[in-house]
């Protein structure tokens, strides 16, 4: 009875361990459950992708038909051709990365050198000037916009890139303030003996920064890329208003997609000989649009996924 017992008890311990786990292993259960929250999680972010590209690949009679939802009765792949005319072909691309990822790089070095300042020297009113340029961050960019608008107007300056790169060259590009606290972060926890060992071996301010603490800061500097990569190219209203028709987006051109495709696909009741249903404006047409306007994002993603991630975690962003 004893050996029975303990049998029992044994077979027990391996079930619990089994669907429990202990301190060094998941267990199943856990397992199951953490998959499911995952695969519940993605497809909340997954759907509006999976819906979008349904959705390009139907010709206008599926997208009137209330029977057909996720699978198309055939592929209507020239919506992607037209959508890809209407934005404007390659140079709107090329325009859009080449601008935007000039911003970019401007919005994050400008960033880097300003929250080097913040975090490395004592000056009076330091803190006083931090908080206050933090709470830029809080200023809606539509109050500011008008004076902005009035002011590069006087200079000359709209229908080209100098109204959205000079401010960030001086720390007041879109979200900016965000980014000089990722690197002010980033500066504080590196150790303080490394800055002075460079300086007692005869290096300058300058080497300083740009040898260690710049060097050091590559998670942030990532992150710091990445973040205003995205949200410059998704910024319609200013570069719409700014940049006028010398410098097209994609995202502007999505904007404007519906007055675009009536200009280079007009219909009969605009007195061309164009009739069928197949030439005029389907959702099909604009999801593909859409989906052509966000695939330099996701390409980046895929790109950049996991440094993003490593960077994240390290630099402070996730409060650790």
């Amino acid at each position: 009875m004893t050996i029975t017992r303990r049998k029992h008890r044994i077979n027990k311990a391996k079930i619990r361990k089994l669907m429990v786990g202990n301190g060094e292993r998941e267990g199943l259960l856990m397992r199951i459950v953490t998959y499911i929250l995952l695969i519940a999680i993605s497809f909340v972010f997954l759907y509006p992708i999976l819906k979008m590209l349904s959705r390009s690949l139907m010709g206008p009679y599926d997208s009137a038909n209330p029977l057909v939802d996720w699978i198309p009765t055939s592929l209507y792949l020239s919506n992607f051709s037209r959508a890809y005319q209407v934005l404007g072909g390659y140079k709107t691309i090329l325009v859009s990365i080449g601008v935007m990822l000039l911003i970019a790089v401007v919005e994050t070095l400008s960033s880097a050198v300003i929250a080097y300042g913040f975090a490395k020297f004592e000056f009076r009113g330091r803190m006083i000037l931090f908080v206050l340029m933090l709470s830029t961050f809080l200023i809606p960019s539509q109050i500011t916009f008008l004076p902005n608008y009035v002011m590069f107007n006087k200079y000359g300056m709209l229908q080209s890139i100098f109204p959205i790169l000079i401010p960030s060259i001086f720390g007041q590009g879109i979200r900016q303030a965000l980014f000089i606290l990722i690197f002010y972060q980033f500066y504080r926890m590196s150790p303080p003996s490394l800055d002075e060992a460079a300086s007692i071996d005869g290096a300058g301010p300058l080497k300083i920064f740009w040898k260690i603490n710049f060097c050091m800061a590559t998670p942030a500097l990532v992150v710091v890329l990445i973040f205003a990569f995205v949200w410059n190219w998704n910024e319609t209203n200013l570069t719409s208003s700014y940049f006028g028709n010398e410098i097209t987006t994609l995202p502007v051109a999505l904007d404007n997609f519906v007055t675009r495709y009536s200009m280079l696909f007009p219909s009969n009741n605009q007195g061309t000989n164009v009739s069928n249903l197949e030439t005029q404006l389907s959702e099909g047409i604009q999801m593909a649009g859409t989906l052509i306007s966000i695939l330099p994002l996701m390409l980046l993603y895929v790109l950049v996924e996991r440094k993003l991630v490593e960077s994240i975690d390290r630099s402070g962003i996730t409060g650790e």
